[in-house]
C-alpha cells in the first residue's frame, strides 16, 4: 500500500514508536502533534539524501505488513530504495534486508534520521520518554 495522501504519510510513519529520548520533557506530546501537522502539510514525500547530499523532500514510502512486522520501502526519485523494518524494541527501525545496518539518531523531538551507507532518511516518529 503506497502512502500518498498527506495525512497518511505522517500517521503511517508515526508507527515508529519505539525510540526513547533521555532528554524528553512534558512537551513531547505537543511536539509530536506539531510534527504530525507538518507532515500532513507536505506532499506526502519525506526528506532524504543520497551519497552525502543535502536532504530534499523527494522520497516516497510504501508500507507493507510482513511476517516480521511493518516494512517501510523508501524510494528515491532515481529508482533506488531501502526497506526498513519497524521495531518494537526501542531501536525504531532496522534494515529489513541487505548487509548494511541502519543507524538511527534523533535530530529533534518527533523525528528520527535513518542512515544506510551514504543514504539518509528523516522520518516522523513517536519518541517515548525514558523511564
Amino acid at each position: 500500500m503506497r502512502i500518498s495522501d498527506r495525512g497518511a504519510a505522517g500517521a503511517a510513519l508515526l508507527l515508529l514508536a519505539a525510540c526513547s529520548d533521555p532528554h524528553a520533557d512534558g512537551n513531547t506530546l505537543a511536539r509530536i502533534e506539531l510534527a504530525q501537522a507538518e507532515a500532513a502539510e507536505d506532499d506526502g514525500n519525506i526528506l532524504c539524501a543520497r551519497d552525502g547530499e543535502s536532504l530534499k523532500r523527494d522520497c516516497t514510502v510504501d508500507r507493507t505488513q510482513g511476517e516480521r512486522g511493518l516494512i517501510l520501502t523508501v524510494r528515491h526519485a532515481d529508482g533506488g530504495f531501502h526497506r526498513l523494518l519497524v521495531t518494537r524494541d526501542g531501536r525504531g527501525v532496522v534494515a529489513a534486508d541487505g548487509a548494511e545496518a541502519a543507524r538511527v539518531t534523533i535530530p529533534e523531538p518527533g523525528l528520527i534520521d535513518v542512515a544506510l551507507g551514504t543514504d539518509r532518511y528523516r522520518l516522523p516518529a513517536t519518541i517515548k520518554p525514558a523511564r
